[in-house]
């Protein structure tokens, strides 16, 4: 479906989310490395431009219970509008590094036109949550060898 603003295809928003979620993962130097090979860059502007602060991060007691004030943590934002459409992009990423919110926020904004999207799935976001699944497996497997079984036999008596 087609935005009536600037032509650009609606997203549902957990593909974006999604790919957002694992642009904030993305090494910064995989982030520059794509960037770079776009060739021309795409002109933009900040409208947020990249900020550090601190988060709350709340948690639940034995993963159900009570929410509490877990602690805080560094988070880095920026928000971007690209020249051409005026499309906006978002980038939140845990620490200091102000560059890498710019890039997920760039890659956010060109990731919402139809030609963009197929190119930061494929160079970016596959890539990412491959290595991501593949060290999870390894950590399972490693987790796995060292598994205890614990049982008690019971015993018949007269």
């Amino acid at each position: 479906m087609a935005n009536a603003v600037n032509g650009a295809a609606e997203q549902p928003w957990a593909e974006r989310c999604r790919r957002l979620e694992i642009l904030a993962r993305a090494d910064r130097e995989l982030l520059e490395s794509v960037w770079a090979s776009l060739g021309e860059p795409a002109a933009f502007r900040r409208l947020k431009q990249p900020e550090t602060g601190l988060v709350m991060l709340r948690a639940r007691a034995g993963g159900t219970g009570r929410q509490f004030n877990f602690g805080e943590m560094t988070l880095t934002r920026c928000v971007v509008a690209l020249e051409a459409d005026g499309l906006m992009g978002v980038g939140y990423v845990p620490g200091r590094d102000t560059r890498k919110a710019e890039l997920v926020a760039l890659f956010d904004a060109l990731g919402q036109r139809a030609g963009f999207a197929e190119r930061i799935e494929r160079e970016i976001v596959q890539p990412v949550a491959q290595a991501r699944a593949d060290a999870r497996r390894r950590r399972d497997a490693k987790v796995a060898a060292t598994k205890v079984d614990f049982f008690t036999m019971v015993r018949g008596e007269d």
